[in-house]
């Protein structure tokens, strides 16, 4: 199956679906405006390397009181998260692909070869190192009893919280061309739910790993193979019953948690996770255009294109704003009733490739150098 994967870097299978024209253009200027509002840096620390140019996508994880965060060659470390004071820092002989998860006492992590790696919270030592079939590009998971992980063949896998050990495999045939990484799986008490490269949101039992729905997000159509890329390499968005999912070249659709009925759907390409807030969905479209949906019937409220090619990350909602980066490092404030804007701070000259956290009136923002940032808007 390995050889007949052909992975393509998400940057240039994007410039592969643009015609001639657009490729030659040039990332939007930044606009002029009048700023209401100014984001502070309350701490920076650095977690060590950043991101590679294997398209990793290392994001920080907020759990109580602490932040914690992975660098790419394999440093994890956790941080007061009003502070910045630093609780402890690990470094661990491989690179790290995925991460960082947190949560019921673990740091959980993901390498290139395949190791799931869960560290103590408190200090930051090893628990255990469990082997699965292939990359690991998104943050592994845990309910307290069982961690979830998904690889980049096409697998998912759930393992016992306390030692690593199998519990379960979920499996599905990888397409002929994906986006190279997968979205990070939401586990509750009893469900994992999950996206794959085919295009399917799927639902199965955590305990044993056995499906209770599948729902297609995206149908691959067109002539070649590039055309039907249907990737779901955003992160499921779960806000109370309702389950947001994304897919690149196909749909946003609304569906119920517990039996996949679909409330709605709308037409819209993206490879990033979404946002919730001020009932609405907030999406970064693969044209880079920052969208707003009604999250109850899926209806359009705002769009701001004034970020075209700037290469957006996921949005991020905090108080009344929405939060977005881009590949140069700044970090754009809208306010979320009409998509103004309100802010804007260059915050990593690397750029800025991670989602954006959110906790409370906080963004944490890991830049591609290797620096953990955390801000707030005054």
């Amino acid at each position: 199956m390995k050889k007949s994967i052909v992975l393509l870097l998400l940057a240039s299978l994007l410039a592969a679906c643009s015609s001639n024209d657009e490729i030659e253009l040039e990332p939007a200027e930044l606009v002029d405006f009048d700023q209401r509002a100014k984001l502070k840096t309350v701490w920076k620390k650095s977690v060590g390397a950043g991101q590679d140019a294997r398209y990793t996508r290392l994001v920080p994880a907020v759990d109580g009181d602490y932040v914690y965060a992975a660098g790419i060659e394999g440093r994890v470390s956790g941080f007061n998260r009003s502070s910045g004071e630093l609780r402890w820092s690990t470094d661990l002989d491989l690179s790290v692909s995925g991460g960082a998860g947190a949560g019921f006492g673990l740091v959980l992590v993901g390498s290139y070869k395949g190791d799931v790696i869960a560290l103590d919270q408190s200090t930051g030592s090893e628990l255990w190192r469990t082997k699965v079939s292939s990359e690991v590009l998104s943050a592994p998971k845990s309910n307290g009893s069982v961690v979830v992980v998904q690889t980049l063949d096409g697998k998912l896998f759930g393992l016992d919280a306390n030692n690593g050990e199998r519990l379960w495999k979920y499996e599905t045939a990888v397409p002929v061309l994906t986006l190279r990484g997968t979205g990070t799986p939401v586990i509750t008490d009893t469900t994992v739910f999950a996206g794959f490269a085919t295009g399917k949101l799927i639902a199965l039992e955590a305990k044993t790993g056995l499906v209770s729905w599948e729902q297609r997000v995206a149908l691959s159509k067109g002539r070649t193979e590039l055309d039907r890329v249907v990737d779901l390499d955003g992160t499921p968005l779960l806000v109370g019953d309702i389950l947001y999912v994304s897919s690149y070249q196909g749909r946003i659709l609304a569906i119920n948690r517990g039996t996949g009925r679909v409330f709605w759907a709308k037409e819209v390409s993206t490879f990033q996770n979404l946002a919730q807030g001020s009932g609405k969905v907030f999406v970064s479209s693969d044209d880079d255009i920052l969208q707003a949906y009604n999250a109850g019937n899926g209806e359009i409220t705002w769009e701001n294109s004034q970020m075209l090619r700037r290469k957006l990350n996921s949005p991020q909602t905090f108080g009344s704003y929405v939060a977005v980066a881009d590949f140069e490092g700044y970090v754009h404030v809208m306010d979320a009733e009409d998509g103004q804007f309100v802010a804007r701070e260059k915050i990593d000259g690397s750029g800025i490739r991670s989602p954006i956290v959110g906790a409370g009136d906080t963004l944490y923002v890991l830049g591609d150098s290797g620096q953990l940032s955390a801000l707030q808007i005054r």
